[in-house]
């Protein structure tokens, strides 16, 4: 039942989808602040991830770090590619050559002593001897050696024994001197070559592959310092003692950077045979010219096949003993090596500090596919920069930085790719809970376009009102439940029509609805479309109402009012909620003429407008009678309109005898008690009860 005073048409039967944008707006600012405050809790966790494995880094407690830097490092010196070794050095080697000269290995003790002596006639800077003497030899030879060695500025080489664990790590301390490996016992050369010459210890630091990476210039035994083999040799060679600082060690001017305990990183120079080498042989026959030797560091040592004094290196898998001591010789001479001291590992910890954090923020970027791509672009940056250090002689760390980055940022993206689906999820249910009270049609344009309507719009367009006649009377005597059962039904018939035929529903309102074609695209069909819902409205209900039980269908019955003219389509309403409306005079004796239809007691009256709109559409009224026009005054309106009238060519009586019209029926569970009249007189039909769903049946009680 409609409101026969003037009024504006408006589709306000529902929470409309232009209210799932108000209170989107809400949930957004909601959800905005939960993201923001996720987020900076997820950078402070990664910064806090970074800053813990920074300490440990910078503590040596990291040693995973180390492995998954090692083949970095390894990668990057193939990047970089051989370098030429320094003139300054030299190495004598015992190889294949040699022993097959001599006819024995180890050498003799009396050819090592030619060996000695042949170099000290050359003068070299210094003579340092990779061989371990600390067995003696024939008298003679023993002899011989010590004579040499006094001959000539020489070192001997010593080793130093540690414990298996702590072989390949240096003491996690700031204080260099704290830090030094402690030896447990040390491998010394006999005590009568030792006086004839000075000693050094030739142990070297491997990784976890064997490849080593540091030489200790200082080790600790017995409470006393001993210098290592290359530091030794140096230090005789340019005739000057080591200053030590915080950062590393200067001999005669030179300064040489070195990590934790004084340990001097390696940077090879390249394979085997890169540093100058000649045979140990070619010595001993006199075959070497004197320039070759005169004003170098001799580095005299086996490279033999088999004497298992080789490591492997990032260029050679078997690189000699004594050229990676003949590197750290080169390096403490020309300052050349790695630097990879404090204040580097401090730009690492920094760069493992910010990196997580900054992946974090930008992975929180509404715009993804940049914060993924500028963080690739970071990591890329990042790796290239410790290529281009590295070239320099600076071991920036390429593992410390990524790997604190890869954990926050990949838990992260996965609590984020969680949320964001349980958000999506939750709009999408949300959005599909509000646009089922909005018509499929305008709910595509809304979600298209939401500003659409917010700029009122003039345009043509058809409207239909239906209403139920006697219903509210009805609902004095029929329980809530099934007024409602009623309604739904009516509203989904009107639904179903309305759909089929292009046109929206626009509102419903208790037991009428408005019905527009035109909206959300006017179209040139619209009338006709009109006309065919007319129609098709008209025979559904008609078979609707047979369906309901007698005593209630008597009651109520239906009318349909169409107008095609000028419309205003637009948005009312306030923040919280607003509604489309569609106003103007059309709008108003569109639903007049549902009371001329009820007056005239036909099914559906229409404006003369709409019946010469539709055009050829208007056949479809044939499958009725249709009559007019006819000028009908319209109340409220002055001057009168011309208004066709149309109903079905045949009506079947609903008046049938409940007895027939249920015959063949079982009881149904959707059953309501007798009808009763508000004072409580019942209906002429005592001891039954009425289905009104769609079984439509009846029992006795």
């Amino acid at each position: 039942m409609w409101n026969r005073g003037r009024r504006l048409w408006s589709s306000d039967g529902g929470p409309p989808l232009v209210r799932l944008l108000s209170w989107r707006a809400s949930d957004d600012d909601i959800d905005m602040d939960r993201r923001y405050a996720f987020t900076l809790i997820a950078a402070a966790l990664a910064g806090l991830w970074g800053a813990g494995l920074a300490l440990s880094y910078r503590e040596g407690r990291a040693a995973f770090l180390d492995r998954v830097e090692a083949p970095l490092a390894d990668l990057r010196f193939l990047i970089q590619g051989p370098r030429p070794a320094p003139d300054a050095i030299t190495i004598v080697a015992i190889d294949d050559q040699t022993v097959h000269e001599t006819g024995s290995y180890p050498l003799s003790r009396a050819t090592m002593a030619r060996l000695v002596s042949a170099l000290g006639h050359m003068k070299p800077k210094a003579i340092a001897l990779d061989i371990l003497f600390i067995d003696p030899g024939p008298a003679e030879g023993d002899l011989a050696l010590i004579e040499a060695l006094r001959g000539a500025p020489s070192v001997l080489a010593a080793a130093g024994l540690f414990r298996r664990a702590t072989q390949h790590a240096l003491a996690p301390t700031d204080d260099n001197s704290e830090g030094l490996p402690v030896a447990q016992s040390l491998l010394l050369p006999l005590e009568s070559l030792t006086r004839a010459g000075t000693l050094g210890v030739v142990n070297i630091a491997t990784d976890a592959s064997g490849v080593p990476r540091h030489v200790p210039l200082l080790l600790r035994s017995d409470g006393r310092i001993i210098p290592s083999f290359p530091l030794r040799a140096v230090s005789i060679a340019m005739n000057r003692d080591p200053v030590l600082h915080s950062d590393g060690i200067d001999i005669g001017g030179i300064s040489t950077s070195t990590e934790r305990g004084y340990a001097l990183t390696l940077r090879f120079y390249g394979p085997g045979g890169t540093v100058r080498t000649i045979s140990a042989g070619q010595i001993l026959n006199g075959n070497v010219e004197e320039d070759a030797v005169r004003d170098k560091v001799i580095v005299v040592g086996a490279t033999v096949a088999g004497g298992g004094d080789t490591f492997p290196s990032p260029f050679d898998p078997v690189l000699p003993g004594v050229e990676v001591l003949a590197t750290a010789i080169a390096h403490l001479m020309e300052g050349d090596g790695l630097v990879r001291d404090r204040h580097v590992r401090l730009i690492d910890a920094t760069v493992a500090v910010i990196l997580p954090v900054l992946f974090v923020l930008l992975l929180s970027w509404h715009r993804s596919i940049w914060g993924l791509a500028l963080i690739a672009g970071i990591t890329t940056l990042w790796i290239g920069v410790t290529v281009v250090a590295f070239t320099q002689g600076i071991w920036l760390s390429a593992a410390l930085p990524l790997w604190a980055a890869t954990p926050p940022v990949a838990l992260f993206g996965a609590a984020r790719l969680w949320l964001d689906r349980s958000r999506a999820e939750r709009l999408s249910a949300q959005s599909r809970t509000l646009q089922s009270f909005q018509p499929p049609s305008l709910t595509e344009r809304l979600t298209k376009d939401p500003i659409f309507l917010i700029k009122p719009v003039r345009q043509q367009a058809a409207l239909i009102f239906i209403d139920l006649s006697g219903f509210t009377g009805l609902t004095e005597v029929l329980p809530l439940d099934d007024t409602r059962e009623i309604l739904r039904s009516f509203h989904t018939l009107v639904d179903q029509e309305t759909v089929r035929n292009h046109g929206i529903v626009a509102s419903f309102m208790g037991d009428g609805a408005m019905i527009l074609f035109g909206l959300p695209d006017p179209s040139p069909q619209d009338a006709g479309h009109a006309l065919a819902a007319c129609v098709a409205l008209s025979m559904r209900m008609e078979s609707w109402l047979a369906t309901v039980p007698q005593p209630i269908a008597s009651r109520i019955g239906f009318k349909i009012g169409a107008h095609y003219g000028r419309i205003i389509a637009s948005r009312l309403g306030g923040d919280s909620h607003q509604h489309i409306t569609a106003t103007g005079d059309t709008v108003n004796v569109a639903s007049r003429l549902m009371e001329v239809a009820a007056a005239h007691h036909v099914s559906v009256a229409l404006s003369d407008a709409l019946y010469h709109a539709a055009g050829p559409a208007r056949s479809v009224l044939e499958s009725g009678i249709l009559d007019g026009p006819l000028a009908t005054p319209i109340r409220g309106r002055a001057g009168s309109l011309q208004v066709w009238f149309w109903r079905r060519r045949s009506t079947e009586a609903r008046g049938e005898s409940l007895d027939d019209f249920h015959q063949g029926f079982s009881p149904c569970r959707n059953a309501v008690r007798p009808l009763q009249s508000s004072s409580g007189a019942g209906m002429p039909v005592p001891n039954q009860f009425f289905c009104i769903r769609a079984c439509a049946s009846s029992t006795d009680f």
